[in-house]
């Protein structure tokens, strides 16, 4: 499943400096995400708590920005996913799906505008991951199909309610878009692949262990934690896989149209054609890397030595 390039056998030594990388990175990453859950303990027993959040985050955002922990291009993507968390708070929220049971001046119908910074800090992680591990894609689904897919997915979180949900479908369909793709990462030295989809579930599990931590906090509430605080139901994960695709794919995109289609074509590739070029290019590519015929050169001749 993970795979590595380089040297088959390395050092314990080697390993131990890769895991802890791979460790103070991901720590790195999660910078934005953890100073949320602290504001959250630190204030679980102060009045408008939820208005103290929304300044906290704000500042912690301009703060990261103004520090180069965050670029302004990151930034943007954060606000883009405040805006889209914020409008899928309000309809799960109107539905009875969570409730924010605390008072606050920055409710809009029934919903504080910290939330949608919940979600933004999901998309934090990924850039930040994205810069610390220097991420690559193989086999990365054409613009269109991975656009198509992430919005269905996020309508599917809106419609499920009136319609039949399509979630377990869509997460089957997951196995036939990505059933190519692999993300490259390098925590120090070594440059290691992993299935995306194998990535997804992971970010997915470490998300539903976050939403324990923020609701056991108070942050919201679902039905069966209305009298006492209990567990997430596993049953989440499935949700939150469903979303971390449609971040990563935001992400994904917003990155190639910084980037331009020359640079993106280091970040996303494919087995066959690094470049993703067009399947012409990619045709003659393949051709040139064919079993060549030997030609002779015009004007000489071979001699064959006497019996």
């Amino acid at each position: 499943m993970l795979q590595h390039t380089g040297i088959a056998r390395v050092s314990a030594r080697t390993q131990l400096a890769e895991l802890a990388f791979f460790s103070a990175k991901n720590a790195l990453s999660c910078l934005f995400p953890a100073s949320i859950f602290a504001c959250l303990a630190l204030l679980r027993q102060v009045p408008y708590r939820y208005d103290v959040m929304l300044v906290l985050c704000l500042a912690i955002q301009w703060w990261m920005v103004r520090t180069g922990l965050e670029t302004r291009d990151e930034a943007k993507a954060i606000t883009l996913f405040h805006v889209l968390g914020l409008a899928m708070e309000v309809h799960k929220v109107h539905i009875g799906s969570w409730a924010y049971p605390d008072h606050a001046l920055t409710k809009v119908f029934g919903v504080p505008l910290y939330s949608g910074f919940m979600y933004a800090s999901v998309a934090s992680f990924m850039c930040q991951a994205w810069r610390h591990f220097d991420l690559r894609f193989e086999g990365w689904p054409r613009t269109g199909v991975a656009l198509a897919f992430a919005a269905l997915l996020y309508a599917n979180f809106v419609t499920n309610h009136y319609i039949h949900d399509l979630r377990w479908p869509l997460i089957a369909a997951t196995f036939v878009i990505f059933r190519k793709t692999r993300v490259a990462f390098t925590a120090h030295v070594t440059t290691r692949r992993m299935p995306m989809i194998l990535a997804f579930f992971l970010i997915a599990i470490f998300v539903w262990f976050g939403e324990n931590i923020g609701t056991y906090l108070g942050a919201w509430r679902y039905p069966h934690q209305a009298l006492a605080w209990e567990p997430v139901h596993l049953s989440k994960v499935s949700s939150w896989f469903c979303l971390v695709i449609v971040s990563l794919v935001l992400v994904g995109e917003l990155k190639r149209i910084k980037l331009g289609e020359h640079r993106a074509s280091g970040v996303f590739s494919s087995p066959d054609c690094a470049a993703r070029p067009s399947r012409r290019r990619c045709r003659r590519r393949k051709a040139s890397t064919g079993p060549r015929r030997s030609r002779r050169r015009r004007g000489t001749r071979t001699i064959r030595p006497s019996p």
